[in-house]
């Protein structure tokens, strides 16, 4: 029993994502980009905070001339933009738009980004949670629509590609998707869009059920600026940008977010570079006794090993030099740069053998 009689009891046992990072190893847990900005677009940034951001101001609460941005940027018209403090805050605001009050449920198939379960719990919002196909990952559209007929589902999230699997959204669950009523929203989050290169914004129009959520933590390597942002309805855009917090995202963010559109093409160039090692990581990993290893469209791999706990080996691995993450039975590895691989691969080949 909790001595603060004052607080939720349901949230008590409530365990909040798993982020620690693990001191003096090659980080690929967390699939972040794997190289930082170039120097001078540092030292850029750093002149415009010396010189063009006041510390004693808030900054624009509006955020018009970064949707301006993000818009051209992602083929969309600024009033269907709305900026968070990261993906997760969007996410949040989803749920509170749609969930809060008993209005309904979300539906999650898993394994997938946790923050969609830990969100809605932290709200009371209630999870009904599908399990994927245990061989590839897909949704299992038959429980997917017998959940539908059940519980009073409100929102659908599906990431695609899904992490940590990195498998994308199929032919049969695009016509599923498609086929969801205009009661659900149906959260289609495209944060590894740079990756993928799929994206569901030509039909959106179609479908003012739908909501794109992407972020600038991944290929654009603005990981510690936090910042995310929806493509959807204006009239849902309206909606988030009244219930989000005032002032989310710091002068600095935008700055940096701003400096990145305007050198996306030098930027996004180095994504070339994690997708020939991400191919390359996924023959080796292949050639290992006893790896399962999955197919992804991402910046990481998913894959278990036959004969081993998987949280015992990602003990060994991070005891080694290798910090990688487990999630949902298996582990995940980002994919980094061309010596980090290398490195997990010896450490790798090394427990194993």
């Amino acid at each position: 029993m909790c001595a603060l009689q004052y607080l939720r009891p349901d949230l008590l046992d409530l365990k909040p994502y798993d982020a620690v990072p693990a001191p003096a190893a090659d980080k690929l847990d967390a699939n972040e980009f794997p190289l930082d900005w170039p120097v001078g677009f540092k030292q850029k940034l750093s002149l415009l905070w010396e010189k063009g951001i006041p510390s004693n101001r808030y900054p624009d609460a509006h955020h018009q001339g970064l949707k301006q941005a993000i818009a051209a940027y992602a083929g969309a018209e600024p009033e269907q933009i709305s900026l968070g403090n990261g993906s997760d805050e969007l996410i949040r605001s989803l749920l509170i738009a749609t969930c809060l009050g008993g209005r309904g449920s979300i539906l999650v198939a898993e394994p997938t980004f946790s923050m969609y379960a830990i969100l809605a719990q932290s709200l009371g919002i209630p999870v009904v949670r599908v399990p994927r196909d245990s061989e590839t990952f897909a949704l299992d559209l038959e429980r997917c629509q017998q959940t539908l007929r059940e519980h009073p589902i409100r929102v659908v999230c599906l990431v695609d590609p899904n992490s940590p699997t990195g498998n994308g959204l199929t032919a049969a669950e695009w016509e599923w998707v498609e086929g969801l009523p205009d009661s659900i929203l149906v959260i289609l989050d495209e944060a590894y869009f740079e990756f993928s290169r799929h994206t569901a914004l030509p039909k959106l129009a179609e479908h003012p059920n739908w909501v794109i959520l992407r972020t600038f933590s991944k290929a654009f390597r603005l990981a510690a600026y936090r910042v995310g942002y929806a493509v959807g309805h204006p009239q849902l855009m309206q909606v988030l940008d009244g219930i989000r917090l005032p002032y989310n995202l710091t002068a600095l963010s935008q700055w940096a977010v701003q400096m990145a559109l305007e050198h996306a093409e030098e930027l996004l160039a180095d994504v070339a570079l994690i997708g020939q090692e991400r191919e390359a990581l996924y023959q080796a990993l292949q050639e290992l006794p006893g790896v399962r290893v999955w197919p992804s469209q991402a910046n990481f791999l998913y894959f278990r090993v036959a004969g081993w706990d998987p949280q015992k080996l990602q003990r060994a691995w991070q005891e080694l030099g290798t910090c990688v993450r487990y999630t949902g039975g298996g582990l995940r590895l980002t994919v980094g740069t061309p010596e980090e691989n290398r490195r997990a691969l010896e450490r790798l080949r090394q427990i194993l053998q």
